[in-house]
């Protein structure tokens, strides 16, 4: 399978990773995210970073080894136009899915996993859930 899966919504979000290439490969590979901005965009941080995304999100990488997940996010959402193909994907990938599968809401799925630094990510099949 060489789709991605099609992540529709969502500005952008800076975060901090654990390591810079696992990270780029893991968006590239699941979502087809595109490098925007290569190493070392100017940030505060003055550590390797990267832009990536498509023409709806961008993920603004800094690389921290010694980063702990679990702060104030507990998760951050994408809308996924393609959603009926998250599961063979995931698969296909290794991309371990939480909660044993979709996830049923009032008015939508959702799909939980997780990203190489830990970052909990939903896959929605509806924007915003319907709300």
């Amino acid at each position: 399978m060489n789709d991605f899966l099609k992540a529709t919504s969502m500005d952008h979000v800076n975060m901090n990773v654990k390591n810079l290439t696992q990270s780029v490969d893991f968006y590239k590979n699941l979502f087809g995210f595109e490098i925007r901005k290569d190493d070392n965009f100017p940030n505060k941080l003055d550590v390797p970073s990267k832009i990536i995304g498509n023409n709806s999100i961008k993920l603004c990488l800094y690389e921290d080894p010694s980063i702990s997940v679990g702060g104030g996010i507990a998760h951050f959402g994408f809308h996924i136009a393609n959603f009926d193909q998250i599961m063979n994907k995931c698969k296909e990938l290794n991309v371990e899915v939480l909660y044993g599968g979709p996830i049923e809401f009032e008015k939508s799925l959702s799909v939980y996993i997780k990203d190489p630094s830990g970052y909990d990510i939903e896959l929605s099949e509806v924007s915003g859930g319907g709300l």
